[in-house]
């Protein structure tokens, strides 16, 4: 049972694409489906439809995501689009997000649960200030896993000085950065060269294609199998007759692994216990790792609530009051020092007074300006906050789901940053 649940999170990839301005992300992900054979007859016969209208030479496979009337009449992508499709070898899950500067927080938010990143270049321009800034957010983000696709190669005549130059560049601008794992590929998305067959067109690229890569990337290292987290998300007490003294605690393992008869700690309160079981829909289970939801129950009678966090005693997150933070802005309203807002991480929600604004970030030359510390929409800064309660959590790099929050408007609920906990 659980290696078939351990098969079936890691043959699921969620990958984003992100890039400039007409570098060709949506047209990729429409030739991905295209190539894959995984979209319907009528959506092909609509956006054929829809391309002759338009008086286009081609079949625009860029119509498949840009669902958004406006972003089909201006011919750009606004929205985060999230698109399905199997091959026989893994799922995935693909979120087209837009390359306009003005949209970073749906690039953020497309990539806040992504495992990789294609970064689409056009070959003809070749790095600019738009492919620094998203690999700056994969980066910030932990993805461990870029692919550099150098899209529209069939309008360099498909050249491999081209492509070795722009492959450079990109080496030079991410030897700053904390990237694992970085693959390049000289793709056409309009004819579909490398994409899902490889290109007679280009002989001399002997790498594999885009879905093949995507096919093969190794996920297994990505979860934190290390650090036992478990958030309470819910406490469940049915009060029927047939579990009238039932008590457990719902959530998500966010981190190690749970085994009924491990010793845990309850956080804040401190208090010990052991696992009785753990269950689920499907019945009891003999472990439990992330991303799994599960119900826990504990041998002891303790008072756990929403927002408590069961850990090993031996192996517990750091707890403080004072946090340090990457944040991306994402609202018109400019952060003000001294503000008090809501905080939500993991389960837990409090209030936070924001401390300081250390720096904000110029992310074409990974500067810090320190002379300008207004943060307004898609800003990205470092702050350090006070929360009213302590919070449990580790640094994002170690964990992404205990090291990551968002701050919200405590009038209106508005969704105000993302932050990462350094």
């Amino acid at each position: 049972m659980e290696i078939k649940e351990q098969k079936r999170e890691a043959d699921l990839l969620r990958f984003i694409t992100c890039g400039s301005v007409d570098d060709g992300k949506s047209t990729l992900i429409g030739r991905l489906l295209y190539d894959t054979k995984t979209i319907f007859e009528d959506q092909l016969q609509n956006i054929e439809r829809t391309s002759q209208q338009r008086g286009e030479e081609y079949v625009n496979l860029a119509l498949l995501t840009d669902g958004l009337r406006a972003e089909r009449e201006q011919g750009i992508t606004i929205d985060v689009a999230y698109r399905y499709f199997a091959t026989p070898n893994r799922k995935f899950i693909m979120a087209d997000t837009p390359g306009h500067i003005q949209y970073t927080r749906n690039m953020v938010t497309g990539a806040s649960t992504a495992n990789l990143a294609i970064v689409l270049v056009d070959a003809r321009k070749g790095v600019i200030e738009q492919t620094c800034r998203h690999t700056f957010i994969t980066s910030l983000l932990k993805i461990d896993h870029v692919i550099l696709c150098v899209n529209k190669m069939d309008l360099v005549g498909f050249s491999e000085e081209v492509f070795n130059k722009i492959k450079t560049d990109f080496e030079t601008f991410i030897s700053r950065l904390d990237i694992a794992d970085v693959s390049y590929i000289p793709v056409s998305a309009l004819q579909g060269d490398n994409i899902v067959n490889r290109s007679e067109s280009m002989p001399w690229y002997e790498g594999p294609t885009l879905l093949y890569t995507l096919e093969n990337v190794h996920l297994g290292s990505d979860l934190n199998f290390v650090d036992a987290r478990f958030p309470v998300q819910y406490v469940s007490r049915p009060q029927t007759t047939e579990y009238h003294d039932f008590r457990g605690y719902a959530g998500r393992v966010e981190g190690g692994v749970f085994k009924p008869g491990d010793e845990v700690m309850i956080l804040p309160s401190g208090f010990t216990s052991t696992i009785n079981s753990i269950e689920t829909f499907d019945g009891p289970l003999a472990e439990a790792f992330p991303p799994m939801s599960v119900t826990i129950t504990l041998a002891d009678e303790i008072d756990i609530s929403r927002g408590d966090m069961i850990v090993k005693p031996n192996n517990q997150p750091q707890a403080s009051q004072d946090v340090e933070l990457m944040i991306c802005w994402m609202n018109e309203k400019p952060l003000v020092k001294g503000r008090k807002y809501i905080i939500r991480h993991t389960t837990r929600e409090a209030k936070c007074l924001v401390k300081e604004i250390r720096y904000k970030m110029n992310i074409n030359t990974l500067h810090k300006i320190e002379d300008d510390l207004s943060i307004g929409l898609n800003d990205i800064a470092r702050i350090a906050i006070r929360t009213t309660v302590p919070l449990f959590y580790d640094e994002y790099r170690r964990n992404s789901a205990t090291g990551s929050l968002i701050l919200v408007d405590e009038f209106t609920n508005e969704t105000l940053a993302a932050g990462i906990i350094l």
